[in-house]
């Protein structure tokens, strides 16, 4: 998933993605270099946090 996909699917935008996403765990994997670099997440990873975030 990129980090469109990721906000789009937290209802956050793609800066909070980039900015809060390491401190929650979720682990970015960039493709390419500079400016234009991509980074993406495995879906199962943001998944799976998202489970751990569930009130019981």
């Amino acid at each position: 998933m990129d980090t469109s996909e990721v906000a789009a699917m937290l209802n956050m935008s793609t800066s909070w993605v980039y900015r809060e996403a390491s401190k929650l765990g979720l682990k970015g994997y960039k493709l390419g270099r500079g400016r234009n670099a991509k980074v993406l997440y495995k879906r199962a990873e943001v998944f799976k946090w998202l489970e751990q975030q569930k009130i019981h």
